[in-house]
């Protein structure tokens, strides 16, 4: 005859025959032990490194901010994945616990109800869960899990190629040298809109060669400037209310973009930006740049040009 006791230690050994028999699902639901892409001090060492070259460099490196950007998306989303698998596992370990509560107290459950939510997964209390035929919740922290590991490896290689570029740019330094001595930068003008001599006299030269543009903007210190906000770029605009460019205004933008290009030795531009690519002269070719989400914001309606 089972007496309470042993009743007891017979459910603790189902138990732990149950969780042997689930281990290949729970090995599958346990996160990375790197659940954190990078470090913090790798990160601000990068952003560090960014502002220094953009001194050194001539101002905005669009590029690198645009990766910086990217780096930041990937965090982020890692980040709250993270938070996600963790609030669901907790979850799923209350509901374990209250099930098996509810067939009986069970001093088994109550030693392992104790544990850290976050941890309490990965022990016997979720064999009951998986035994009372509620493993689609386990499912989903499998796809949790999967999507957290995927994130944080987007994570580290978005900051990776965030590396990769600035070493890219600082083998450039004798150039981009060369390009700042014969380009001084300038200060910007009352009377001209805020903008540079240099800008103002792109702006005139390209609207006079490639124009008429539906309109052209140029100062502003709102929103991400990419040097609007010290007068040194200008929006060519294809088209307006945030249309994105076919036909003829398409045909326009990628003219005024390889006029620009063609024009930067002589006319002292930067960087050109259309359909979300840049080109930089300090690191020439045209590079794909990060999705911000909208027509306006990828340029795909005007193209960005800034001056040195």
């Amino acid at each position: 005859m089972e007496t309470p006791t042993s009743t007891r230690w017979r459910r603790a050994r189902l138990a732990l025959v149950g969780f042997a028999a689930a281990a290949p699902l729970l090995a599958s639901a346990t996160p990375s032990a790197q659940a954190d892409p990078g470090d913090s001090g790798r990160v601000s060492k990068l952003n560090a490194q960014i502002e220094r070259l953009d001194k050194a460099y001539g101002g905005d490196l669009a590029k690198l901010k645009d990766t910086q950007f990217a780096v930041k998306q990937a965090l982020k989303k890692s980040q709250d994945l993270k938070q996600d698998l963790t609030a669901a596992r907790a979850l799923v370990a209350q509901m374990a616990a209250s099930q098996y509560m509810s067939n009986g107290a069970d001093p088994s459950v109550t030693a392992l109800s104790s544990d850290d939510p976050s941890t309490v997964l990965n022990n016997a209390s979720l064999v009951s869960h998986v035994a009372q035929n509620q493993a689609g919740k386990v499912k989903q922290i499998q796809v949790l899990v999967a999507s957290q590991e995927q994130a944080r490896r987007d994570a580290e290689k978005k900051i990776d190629e965030l590396e990769g570029e600035i070493k890219d740019l600082v083998k450039q330094k004798a150039r981009v040298k060369a390009l700042l001595k014969k380009y001084k930068p300038e200060s910007p003008s009352v009377g001209m809109g805020g903008i540079t001599a240099r800008m103002k006299k792109v702006h005139d030269i390209v609207d006079q060669e490639m124009g008429p543009f539906p309109t052209i903007g140029c100062f502003r210190s709102t929103g991400d400037p990419q040097d609007h906000g010290t007068g040194h770029a200008c929006d060519f605009m294809v088209t307006t209310g945030g249309t994105m460019a076919a036909g003829a205004a398409k045909d326009l933008g990628d003219r005024t973009a390889a006029f620009a290009i063609s024009n930067a030795s002589k006319l002292g531009i930067k960087y050109i930006i259309w359909r979300q690519r840049i080109y930089d002269m300090r690191s020439p070719g045209w590079r794909a740049m990060e999705n911000r989400g909208g027509v306006t914001a990828n340029h795909y309606d005007h193209v960005h040009i800034s001056v040195f």
